[in-house]
């Protein structure tokens, strides 16, 4: 039976070879098996422009590209990877699709995100959210040479994990009114998102129409993946090496 993948939270980064690897084995062999694959967001631990080429970020581009041949790729930004571009989509074969997109998953319209838009409580995180998807903040940092772009992202990954530990969890999590919210607009009664590490499919009202909200896991002690046919839902793990 047809199927599709969503995946979130990857994480990828020069550091940790067991997220790596356990990608690549999922793109190289479960993956070309879906009609299609969903990247919501954080693929990459951090991304600092197209521009900062590596051996990582190459050999990434060259796996989705190689799934790309057999199946579409899709992507949407995440908190930490905002500053992919045409260009590396270009190199990877991925679709870049807008914060919010509504897709036809097997004769139920379906809303994909992110999700970091909808943590409304943590409002020091909201305005920098704000400023940096606008259109001068990205351009600006941008500008700035490769060296630098490095350490304000070194320093920025500093801050924001002294801030996390002072963040309750109820802070850090999505608002259910923000999810409904988010629901109505687009007229759907079910929503799949990453961004909060906590995997699991909750049950909301929507309109007064029973709703889902199914939220991707990371990957920072396993693969988590999402597989959805016209039958079933279910949250999978991929184990590392």
């Amino acid at each position: 039976m047809p199927f599709t993948y969503f995946i979130a939270d990857i994480h990828l980064s020069a550091e940790r070879e067991d997220i790596t690897r356990c990608l690549l084995e999922f793109l190289a062999t479960d993956a070309v098996q879906a009609e299609a694959l969903y990247v919501l967001g954080d693929l990459f631990e951090f991304w600092l422009g197209d521009d900062d080429v590596t051996p990582l970020s190459e050999q990434i581009a060259s796996a989705f590209n190689a799934l790309s041949q057999s199946i579409p790729v899709y992507f949407i930004h995440g908190n930490r990877d905002f500053a992919i571009r045409q260009g590396w989509a270009n190199k990877a074969g991925i679709t870049l699709l807008p914060e919010q997109y509504v897709i036809d998953l097997y004769g139920e319209p379906t809303l994909l995100m992110h999700g970091d838009e909808l943590c409304t409580l943590d409002v020091a995180y909201q305005k920098f959210r704000k400023k940096a998807r606008g259109w001068w903040w990205p351009r600006l940092v941008g500008a700035l040479p490769l060296w630098l772009r490095r350490k304000l992202a070194q320093r920025g990954r500093k801050t924001s994990q002294k801030n996390q530990q002072k963040l309750t969890a109820e802070i850090m999590d999505v608002t259910q009114e923000e999810v409904v919210k988010a629901m109505a607009h687009h007229k759907v009664t079910r929503m799949i998102h990453g961004h909060t590490h906590r995997p699991n499919i909750h049950s909301l009202t929507v309109n007064k129409k029973p709703a889902h909200r199914i939220v991707l896991g990371d990957w920072y002690t396993q693969g988590s993946v999402l597989r959805v046919s016209a039958v079933d839902v279910n949250l999978e793990k991929r184990q590392f090496d």
